[in-house]
């Protein structure tokens, strides 16, 4: 029976084969996969993805949404933002991927 931390799917498992010709399952940690933006899943850039990344901002970026959404998506929803703000929008009209951030956005 493996140990209670190796029982949970924290752990990949590799089957491997020892030099006595026994089969041996060796656990060890997934790696973490490349951040994505929220809105439109492109790779999101200036971001560590190792495990020892030292210092919080090479994990985010230091910008509003930084860390969660691309430059561009930002920019989208700041736009929108101001317009709902001046009146020349309704939050209705925003779709539903943008309309949380964009009511992040008001609230700030």
């Amino acid at each position: 029976m493996p140990k209670p931390m190796h029982r949970s799917r924290s752990f990949r498992r590799l089957d491997r084969v020892a030099r006595s010709g026994r089969h041996v399952l060796h656990y060890e940690r997934k790696k973490p996969s490349i951040p994505h933006c929220a809105i439109c899943g492109s790779e999101l850039n200036g971001i560590s993805v190792s495990r020892n990344a030292k210092g919080k901002s090479r994990k985010s970026n230091s910008r509003i949404f930084g860390g969660v959404l691309c430059s561009s998506c930002t920019a989208e929803v700041v736009k929108l933002a101001s317009r709902i703000e001046n009146g020349e929008m309704r939050v209705n009209d925003i779709g539903t991927r943008q309309r949380g951030f964009v009511l992040q956005m008001i609230a700030h």
